[in-house]
Formats: structure tokens, C-alpha cells, sequence
């Protein structure tokens, strides 16, 4: 996507070196979410350089994103010619979960084990703001941080891919507990619970990612690579199933290293 393209969704993207930073840049609405920036995300996450290895999302000024755009909950609020979430309730049910399956795609993108993807958390992350920082591998917060799935105090359910990676964070009882009582989780919460790595003063906050994507980068692409895609379906998978998916892995590994070695 051209530049203009993402600021007319909202957002912006700087790629320097192997570390792309994606901000979504509407602070004069705390970075609220439309349905065109996750459109804008989807096309993003298939558009990135082949080099890039960290991906670090981030909001605009003093808060991470306060989450769906609420002007455009409702067709007769929306401004006229711009896609709204209220369009929904005027579709079938096949259509309304295929055009969902298709805002999906702007969080889902940050799996890619190519990369590893950091979210960069101030202020609030509230409802989709929310679901997009669980749809980094790593949180890191600033101490000012509030995280909360609103959705159920709008009537609605998580609906951006953000119920896995809270369940797989925080585990089933507390998952249900954030999600339903829509609480507001402080950042020292969210470390002690295992929402996010660490949360330090707002300060400090650039300087700590900066010492994290170092370390990231550190290692050999594709170990990091190979590692994050072992992980990701580990829960799911046989100890033995895990353990071919080593196998094969380290395999490759060596292949490459020798390679490496043999220049």
C-alpha cells in the first residue's frame, strides 16, 4: 500500500532496516479503529518486505487505541461513503461473517512466523485496541497502561481474534472474568497475569523496545523464524508430533548453519 493509501486509513508505516513500525496515527480520536484500517492492516501484513523481521505496532500520542471507531456503530452516525461497522446489521448472515472474516485479517497477520511482532502499549488499549496488542507475539507497556475487552458491555463478543491468545496468556477462568465483567486491567496486573513482558515508566518505554528488538535480532532469521512457528501450535500438538516438528526444524537448521559456516 502507497503511503496515502494507509493515512487515508489512518496509519503509517516505517520500515528501517529489518524493523517495520506500524502506527495507527488518529490521536485526535485516541486512535479509534475503522473498518478501513483493518482492511488497510490485512493488505499490510501481505506487503511487508521479505527482510523485515520485526514488526512493532504502536499508537499516536498518549494512548494505544481506544477501539472501534463508536461513530460508525451506528449507519446514521457514519459519515456518508465510508464503510461502517453498523453496515452489518443490514447484511445476511453469511455476508456479515465473511466481511468479519475479512477485518480478521488485519490482526491475524502478525502470527506470520517470519517476523516477530511487538505491540507498544501507552495509555488505553480498550475493545479491537485491545485485540490488536494480543495479536503481537510480545506487550510491552508503559506503566500508564489500561487494557479492556469491551465488547461485552456493547452486547457483542471479541470478534478480531483476540479470545485465543487471551486464553493461552491468562488461562480460561481469568479470560472469562476480563472479558465479560469488561474491567479495565492495569499494566502491573497484566505482567503478574502474563498479558504482557514488562511494563516500565512511560520514559523508558522507547528504550526498552529498542534494547527488545536488539535482542531479537540478534540470532539467525530463521531460527527465530523456526522457533516462533514451533511454538505457536505447541499447545495444540502431541508430544510427539512436537517432537518431529523439532526434528525436522533442527534439520534445516544445521543445513543452514553449515551453509553459513562453509562461505
Amino acid at each position: 500500500m502507497t503511503p496515502h493509501d494507509l493515512a487515508a486509513a489512518g496509519l503509517r508505516l516505517d520500515v528501517v532496516g529489518t524493523v517495520a513500525t506500524v502506527t495507527l496515527d488518529r490521536p485526535e480520536v485516541r486512535n479509534a479503529q475503522t473498518p478501513a484500517m483493518w482492511r488497510a492492516l490485512g493488505s499490510l501484513g501481505s506487503t511487508l518486505p521479505d527482510d523485515v523481521r520485526v514488526v512493532i505496532i504502536r499508537g499516536e500520542g498518549a494512548t494505544f487505541s481506544a477501539g472501534l471507531d463508536r461513530t460508525l456503530m451506528d449507519p446514521a452516525t457514519a459519515p456518508e461513503g465510508v464503510e461502517s461497522v453498523g453496515d452489518l446489521f443490514a447484511m445476511t448472515d453469511e455476508d456479515m461473517a465473511a466481511t468479519i472474516d475479512v477485518y480478521q485479517q488485519g490482526f491475524t497477520w502478525l502470527r506470520d512466523p517470519r517476523f516477530v511482532s511487538i505491540a507498544v502499549v501507552r495509555g488505553y488499549a480498550v475493545g479491537a485496541g485491545f485485540q490488536l496488542a494480543l495479536s503481537c507475539d510480545l506487550r510491552v507497556l508503559a506503566d500508564d497502561a489500561q487494557l479492556c475487552m469491551k465488547e461485552s458491555a456493547l452486547g457483542l463478543v471479541p470478534d478480531l481474534t483476540g479470545t485465543k491468545p487471551l486464553v493461552e496468556s491468562v488461562g480460561y477462568a481469568r479470560a472469562l472474568e476480563i472479558c465479560v465483567t469488561a474491567r479495565m486491567v492495569g499494566a502491573a496486573e497484566a505482567v503478574e497475569i502474563g498479558l504482557a513482558l514488562t511494563a516500565v515508566p512511560g520514559e523508558a518505554l522507547d528504550a526498552t523496545v529498542a534494547d527488545l528488538v536488539a535482542a531479537l535480532t540478534a540470532p539467525m532469521p530463521g531460527a527465530v523464524s523456526e522457533t516462533k512457528s514451533l511454538l505457536l501450535g505447541a499447545a495444540e500438538r502431541s508430544l510427539e508430533e512436537q517432537r518431529r516438528l523439532e526434528r525436522v526444524a533442527q534439520v534445516r537448521r544445521f543445513r543452514e548453519v553449515a551453509q553459513f559456516l562453509a562461505r
